[in-house]
């Protein structure tokens, strides 16, 4: 039976190797006065460390893992972290270094074991949504209660403990930044153990959950920006480590990126991406914050390339900046948004959730408030003290945040201010563009330290109570903000006049469940808003549910975005997959049309006149579509399946097409079909739906050419 030992008891022993380590000259003599702490650990009964409990969930293994069976005789180094924390998200790249120079083989293994900050981290979906997002490969406990935590009395996130291949403790490390210290213990533990012959290199049953999983066109998207100017939008694919452009309908227009990380600069599928999150646009121009790079980067679409505006492309510690372009260290960047201080657009925000503090990136020459000249270029901090508070203050440096993660910007009187997503003490911050005072506008508590005070509350300022926010959007026709309460899964609209907070949709449930009554929908994690088309429409990056979902605020609707396989920016491949259509509903109206005849070289103009229901009308920004195909004769529409958005049926629509000068077969009937789907509401927001209906037209191919066309006219009522 083990011990009931803690970290603790390494205190005096560890503190002295590390002095110890101070007064070492070379490498081997390190590495000697390593080898003499073991020896000295090895001989204390008192650090073996209790099993893990019985009846925890296991991530990335086939079944529970015991230190006393399966990782008996392995080095193993426990990762105590919780998913929301920035310093934990630090911490990985290490660990993945970690991971590829030793392997499970050669006698160590890494375990996570999560101990949730949030009640919302304690569900096992949630978690498995964080290992696959954040790429862990090894194996992870969820252990909900922290009972291994409470055990050894950790008491901060992250802490790394490495084990004896007995099951005993060795060193422990707090936070980050012990990257090359832990390193090289674990080098030197490995060589020690392994001449003692303890080290036992049998495989541990290690299957990753991401192996399982289907291909989606979005994976964990993360924040998307609306330009209404030009009818795109921008989505941060951040599991994809990529960024797409999408019409509002849902065609995809540029894929920029790649599938793999990196950070590459080029052309838009040369550049490369690690985790993207924020990304402000403005016409052809995309400013985007690659987070795990901990850059900034500048997507030009008219020109076609990517570009490193801010960043070295390592994690960066400097709290005040003041450098210039690549040459400013920055670090996780999770939000961008433009602006200035004088209304103009030569400053992005920053949310730097690395350092927890608000960043100015100069796009031109400008100042901060009561600030010297930037030149352009110039990246800086603008508020925050650097450390982790949620501490209010006239004084924008002494003001402290905890993992800002959205931004979002209402330069107009009266706001003239800057709303912050505070997600580590689970607030909304009102930053002033006048002279960088923050203040509070809901969540949170008094105390600036306590970072604990979040939950599900509907009120007014700090009686409202959020839970880990990620994203904020200004309705500036509303003057309404809105907010994805992240753990809550829900949206959330903030009076900033009356800094009351109520529920404007989401059941609370982490599920993907879509209903004509808002209080019944759903999310799984949202982590981006934006607002559009006047005020009326939000779109919600859906995170765990892996899509964009919209919410119609003028007739009180919500449905998915549906994104198009095909990319208009992608040249065709040399074997292009066949012609695809949606699939109808079953439900679908079916209607066979009089058979037609019609000559080579005519055109065939189709006038579709089609009625919704009394008392409905066509949902904005909803991907209502016609196509026109012919399955058993490609070659009559030249190998293509025509199709088109639906926006307005005032009018009845006009399809024409061009029938090929020379046939092919003239003896055969041919089916031509053309398919409608169309999204439309009760004018009175009660209730939002889907229709569609196919006629089919039989072709009758006459021999010779004739000019001219040929008119088909269909009605048809919903």
């Amino acid at each position: 039976m083990a011990s009931q030992c803690t970290l603790s008891s390494l205190f005096v022993d560890q503190n002295q190797l590390e002095s110890d380590l101070y007064e070492g000259q070379s490498q081997l003599e390190k590495a000697n006065i390593v080898r003499a702490y073991l020896e000295r650990m090895d001989e204390r009964a008192d650090l073996r460390i209790r099993d893990f409990k019985t009846g925890l969930e296991w991530l990335n293994t086939d079944g529970p893992l015991s230190l006393n069976k399966e990782l008996a005789g392995k080095l193993v180094l426990l990762d105590f972290f919780t998913y929301c924390c920035i310093n934990c998200m630090h911490i990985l790249p290490a660990l993945h270094r970690i991971e590829k120079k030793h392997s499970v083989t050669d006698g160590l293994i890494i375990i996570g074991v999560h101990s949730a900050k949030f009640p919302n981290e304690k569900v096992l979906d949630n978690v498995r949504n964080a290992v696959l997002r954040y790429n862990i490969c090894h194996p992870v406990v969820n252990d909900s209660e922290a009972h291994l935590w409470s055990d050894l009395e950790v008491s901060c996130w992250p802490t790394l403990v490495l084990l004896s291949p007995q099951g005993s403790l060795l060193f422990s490390f707090v936070g980050e930044g012990h990257d090359d210290r832990l390193m090289f213990f674990i080098d030197v533990a490995l060589r020690y153990y392994t001449e003692r012959r303890l080290i036992k290199t049998h495989p541990v049953g290690i299957k990753l959950y991401r192996d399982s999983l289907p291909p989606s066109i979005l994976s964990f998207p993360g924040k998307l920006s609306v330009e209404n100017s030009t009818k795109k939008l921008a989505i941060a694919d951040t599991g994809h480590h990529r960024i797409l452009v999408v019409s509002l309908s849902g065609q995809l227009l540029h894929i920029i990126g790649g599938t793999e990380p990196g950070k590459q600069d080029g052309s838009l599928t040369d550049s490369s991406f690690n985790s993207p999150q924020g990304v402000a646009m403005e016409g052809e121009i995309i400013y985007v914050a690659d987070t795990e790079n901990h850059l900034i980067r500048k997507i030009d679409l008219s020109e076609g390339q990517v570009t490193t505006l801010a960043g070295d492309g390592t994690q960066g510690t400097d709290k005040e900046g003041g450098g210039v372009g690549r040459q400013q260290p920055i670090s996780s960047p999770w939000d961008v948004t433009l602006g200035s201080i004088d209304g103009g657009d030569h400053i992005l925000w920053i949310a730097m959730a690395g350092t927890h503090q608000i960043w100015a990136l100069f796009l031109a020459d400008g100042k901060l408030p009561k600030g010297s000249l930037f030149s352009a270029g110039t990246c800086v901090r603008w508020a925050g003290s650097g450390n982790e508070e949620n501490r209010n203050n006239s004084y924008p440096h002494k003001a402290g945040f905890a993992q800002p993660s959205g931004l979002a910007l209402a330069s107009e009187d009266p706001w003239n201010c800057m709303f912050v997503a505070d997600s580590e003490s689970s607030t909304i911050r009102m930053l002033a563009l006048v002279d960088g005072a923050v203040k509070l506008l809901v969540g949170g508590e008094r105390d600036p330290l306590n970072l604990f005070a979040f939950g599900d509350v509907d009120g007014k300022g700090m009686d409202a109570k959020l839970q880990h926010p990620l994203g904020v959007a200004w309705s500036k026709e509303q003057s309404k903000l809105y907010v994805v309460d992240t753990y809550n899964h829900k949206i959330k609209v903030v009076d900033p006049k009356t800094k009351h907070c109520v529920t404007l949709v989401g059941s609370g449930e982490a599920a993907d469940n879509i209903s004509p009554d808002f209080k019944k929908c759903s999310f799984n994690e949202p982590g981006g808003i934006c607002v559009g088309t006047g005020g009326k429409l939000i779109y919600v990056a859906d995170t765990n549910n892996h899509q964009v979902k919209v919410v119609d605020l003028e007739v009180k609707t919500i449905y998915s975005l549906p994104i198009s396989m095909d990319c208009t920016d992608l040249p065709p491949s040399k074997d292009p997959a066949p012609p695809r259509k949606p699939l109808l509903p079953k439900s679908s109206a079916r209607i066979d049309l009089a058979p037609l005849s019609v000559s080579a070289g005519q055109t065939l103009l189709v006038s579709l006149d089609l009625s919704l229901p009394e008392g409905t009308k066509l949902t904005a920004g909803a991907p209502s579509c016609w196509t026109l195909s012919c399955d058993d004769a490609e070659w009559l529409l030249g190998g293509q399946v025509l199709s088109g958005d639906i926006v307005d049926l005032s009018k009845p629509l006009s399809i024409s097409t061009l029938i090929p000068s020379v046939l092919k077969d003239y003896e055969t009937p041919r089916h031509l079909s053309l398919s409608v789907w169309v999204y439309y509401c009760f004018e009175q927001g009660t209730a939002c739906m889907m229709k569609a209906a196919s006629f089919s037209q039989v072709l009758h191919l006459n021999r010779g050419s004739e000019p001219g066309k040929v008119v088909v006219a269909i009605s048809h009522v919903f």
